[in-house]
């Protein structure tokens, strides 16, 4: 086993003091231009990686922003860690992640681990949380930022869109283009606390019209094509006068889509057809299906923003209007 190097190693080899050493890595004001590009250029060449963890001893912080989410599985979370990673590219700070699979009591578990590094900021997906983990989010000593959601009670600083408001968009959408039969297919239910909010709006605003679903179905497991294929199908089958699905996500509904061409039924005119989140892969198909873009790269690089004006200033909340598409599908 190669023996672990440390910050001696690099002192050594550059003929300087350890402490020289470790402020020409950290890019200290004091240490000149020449010392600094030859400390890290031998710190390069021989692989040596500081001790974040004793640094953070020293200056209370690691250059970490810790970021949790339900899933890694989809484009959904990916395209806000890209925007994230943008609005900090500037800065020395970078991301590390961690994944809760929608299990809350796992969520808690992360954060606790997350800020158990002292990390220069927090990004947590989502509004709901256990008793402790909300008691952490308060008490952290870093700028925390609860993304992709607003309704609900921030602990900290806030940024997203009302999913409620996107189920009631969709469903004043559809009910304007005269779809009375209507269903709703989604994925991770009850978990997933957003899609849920979307059904309420949804179903809410239909009442408002003297309408109800005809049809649901509920899945536990994630969202596939498959899956939306399958269930589709599943639903057609039992409730035959179903007119518009309305669906949790782009991936099912494009796996309803799938179902009409393998069974010859045209979109909109036998089927219409919705989804959440404007996802790339609708690029693609020959039809373009009815989405809402929930603006996740911009939520994203709202959060960095945050993140990088510390713990100084009000709690910020920002809200961005989801936007639907209607696309060639309803």
């Amino acid at each position: 086993m190669a023996k672990r190097l440390v910050l001696k190693d690099v002192a050594q080899l550059a003929g300087v003091s350890e402490m020289t050493a470790s402020r020409a890595l950290r890019d200290a004001p004091d240490v000149s231009e020449a010392t600094r590009n030859k400390v890290k250029e031998i710190a390069n060449e021989i692989g040596y990686v500081p001790n974040r963890i004793a640094g953070a001893l020293a200056s209370q912080s690691v250059k970490l922003v810790g970021v949790v989410v339900p899933s890694l599985s989809s484009f959904v979370f990916p395209e806000v860690l890209s925007g994230l990673s943008s609005g900090l590219e500037s800065s020395p700070l970078k991301p590390v992640i961690g994944v809760t699979g929608y299990d809350l009591d796992e969520e808690e578990d992360v954060i606790r681990e997350m800020l158990s590094w002292r990390p220069s900021g927090l990004v947590v997906a989502g509004l709901e949380h256990t008793a402790p983990a909300r008691a952490l989010l308060s008490a952290a000593d870093c700028p925390v930022v609860e993304v992709m959601d607003v309704d609900g009670e921030a602990v900290a600083h806030c940024v997203g869109i009302s999913h409620v408001a996107a189920g009631r968009e969709m469903a004043e959408a559809v009910v304007q283009r005269g779809y009375r039969n209507i269903g709703f297919i989604g994925t991770k239910m009850p978990q997933d606390f957003r899609a849920r909010k979307r059904l309420d709006g949804f179903i809410e605003a239909l009442g408002e019209h003297g309408l109800k679903l005809v049809d649901q179905e509920l899945y536990a497991g994630q969202s596939s094509i498959e899956t939306g294929r399958d269930l589709t199908g599943t639903m057609l089958a039992r409730s035959q006068d179903t007119d518009c699905i309305y669906y949790s996500s782009d991936v099912m509904a494009v796996g309803g889509y799938m179902h009409c061409l393998a069974s010859g039924l045209s979109v909109p005119d036998d089927l219409a057809l919705a989804g959440f989140n404007n996802l790339p892969m609708l690029r693609g198909l020959p039809l373009e299906l009815a989405t809402t873009d929930a603006h996740r790269f911009e939520i994203g690089q709202k959060a960095a923003e945050i993140i990088l004006q510390g713990l100084e200033g009000p709690l910020r909340r920002d809200q961005l209007a989801p936007t639907i598409s209607i696309g060639q599908s309803l």
